[in-house]
């Protein structure tokens, strides 16, 4: 049986025009800014008027990722439309994909199959032209810091000593480490520079943590860039950049509203990577889908000891919300990649490879349940090939520590698919709960990454480099001991080292720097040989998207 690839199922579908959407969603009209037919921005000003109750917020994650693949995007769209076929009002909220892997290993990150948001092309690239605003937005904040020192240095910038970095949202390892200035007096002061994908740029963690324009205003103008000769830390604020900053953002940080294949509204808006940022969609979005409908339902990114953890300790914490229920999404397929078997050897049963990679699923069921105290459901994505005796050793081993399995279609079936998970959702979102974050802000920085790796990874414990020994030592004498961490952390594991799978322990987690992003609100501890600026594979995805005469694009998977 020939199947539709994700792009021919879109561009088959009949999308409804945004405003009938918007008026689905109740987006008044004197709030909407359209972009063509089928895309808008709502004005955030419609957050500080509505007096609507706030509905409940779902959570949904996953398993440690594998080449055999997950779906928790699909999921996500899949969940909200099952949500509205059991007659709840739902909207879903999501992060814009990066054209880094658009064009690198994903081809496409808009949800698969019959469970997709829509334009999905327009989606995966350029889309509002929210990505260009922040990458805009953080290289003019490069180009003040050296016209500054160029122009004099009156604030006595230690060339040496500057940590920000240009971006482009484009995997290109090529810039990686540059020189620039070079040529003569004229063009500049030479240094070392580097570049950043623009979904790892502080802007971007910025853009989806800001409430408001003032907030985005206040934390713009935190963000330190540089330090001077006697080590006092240098801000855009400092630059007198911020005004011009947020003037490029303005019209961006205006969530975007689309449409699930169903008809569901979709709120789309920013876009930062789970293994070296925060992986959430914006605040913004997130809180106009709670205020709007009654369910929203939102993802992190990778597993849930990245994109879940930070989702809910930085995210959640710094916005004042509290999920009501999370979804855990797992597949078979993967769960035996975690117990060793090949992804050429994943359609056979094996009862015992499931056995071994179970306890993947089960750390990061057990940590949403008694780290974070929240209500959990695992969501299995079941295979044609996937055997009944596969699925009850996951339902039974679940139930072991008191949560549900229910199987999910919504690949090959959308929201009919995903409608016996809409109803457990429903009950779990009535369920007391006691959320709580895995670690308080008092604790001084190693302490917190220490608690992270013990708590929610399962790992032994931290090392240190000496590097990251001093600068942590710097950042707390500076004020910055009380934020939050994110983790910079490969995704493929729950260690450090990405051939570890499955539930590995008794590992330690090396730390070989950390650096603060003030305006965002965080210390970032870089772990591994994670990069913020990731290549492209040896078979990039871009060699197979195409536009024919008519303007159709083909190979966005």
């Amino acid at each position: 049986m020939a199947y539709l690839s994700d792009i021919e199922i879109a561009q088959a579908a009949e999308m409804k025009p945004i405003t009938e959407i918007a008026k689905t969603a109740g987006v008044d009209e004197k709030y909407l800014e359209q972009y063509g037919k089928y895309k808008a921005k709502v004005d955030y000003a419609l957050l500080r008027e509505s007096e609507r109750k706030n509905g409940k917020l779902v959570l949904v994650t996953a398993i440690t990722p594998t080449p055999a693949g997950e779906g928790k995007t699909t999921t996500t769209i899949g969940l909200a439309d099952g949500m509205r076929r059991i007659g709840k009002n739902c909207a879903v909220a999501l992060r814009e994909p990066s054209l880094g892997p658009v064009f690198g290993i994903k081809g496409g990150a808009a949800g698969g199959g019959y469970a997709q948001v829509v334009p999905m092309e327009d989606i995966n690239l350029h889309f509002t032209g929210d990505f260009h605003a922040i990458g805009a937005a953080n290289n003019l904040l490069a180009a003040m810091l050296d016209n500054h020192i160029y122009q004099g240095n009156r604030l006595n910038i230690d060339p040496r000593r500057i940590t920000w970095k240009r971006c482009v949202d484009m995997n290109d390892r090529q810039l990686r480490f540059v020189t620039d200035g070079l040529g003569g007096r004229i063009n500049g002061v030479p240094r070392e520079d580097g570049y950043d994908i623009t979904v790892a740029s502080e802007i971007m963690a910025v853009f989806c943590l800001a409430s408001s324009i003032t907030d985005l205003k206040e934390r713009l103008s935190r963000i330190v860039v540089a330090y001077t000769y006697d080590e006092k830390p240098v801000t855009a604020g400092d630059l007198g950049a911020v005004g011009a900053m947020a003037a490029l953002l303005k019209d961006a940080l205006k969530p975007n509203l689309v449409q699930t294949l169903e008809g569901t509204p979709a709120f789309v808006h920013g876009g930062p990577f789970a293994n070296i940022a925060h992986g959430c969609n914006s605040v913004i979005a997130t809180k106009m889908a709670i205020r709007l409908a009654d369910y929203a339902i939102t993802e992190a990114g990778f597993g849930a000891d990245l994109g879940a953890e930070k989702f809910l300790d930085i995210k959640c914490r710094m916005a004042g919300l509290t999920p009501s229920a999370v979804v855990v999404v797992a597949t078979v397929r993967a769960l035996k990649m975690h117990g060793g078997v090949a992804k050429t050897e994943l359609g056979a049963e094996n009862l015992e490879a499931l056995g071994a990679g179970l306890p993947n699923l089960l750390r990061h069921v057990s940590n949403m349940k008694n780290v974070y105290h929240l209500p959990c459901v695992v969501a299995v994505n079941r295979f044609p090939t996937d055997t009944d005796a596969e699925i009850e050793l996951v339902i039974a081993k679940c139930k072991e520590l008191g949560v549900n399995v229910v199987l999910s279609t919504v690949w090959a079936d959308g929201g009919a698919g995903g409608t016996a998970l809409a109803e457990e959702v429903v009950r779990l979102c009535e369920e007391e709960n006691g959320f709580s974050y895995s670690y308080e802000l008092e604790g001084g920085i190693e302490d917190k990454i220490r608690t992270i790796v013990t708590r929610v990874y399962g790992g032994a414990g931290v090392a240190f480099a000496p590097a990251a020994k001093k600068e942590i030592a710097r950042l707390s004498d500076l004020g910055f001991g009380n934020l939050p961490v994110c983790m910079a952390k490969t995704q493929y594991s729950f260690s450090d080292d990405a051939t570890k799978l499955g539930a590995p322990e008794g590992f330690t987690v090396t730390v070989r720097n950390v650096k603060v992003s003030a305006g965002a609100g965080f210390v970032v501890a870089l772990t591994g040989d994670i990069m913020t600026m990731p290549g492209l594979p040896k078979v990039p995805a871009a060699e197979r998207i195409d536009v024919d005469e008519n303007g159709k694009i083909s190979g966005l998977f």
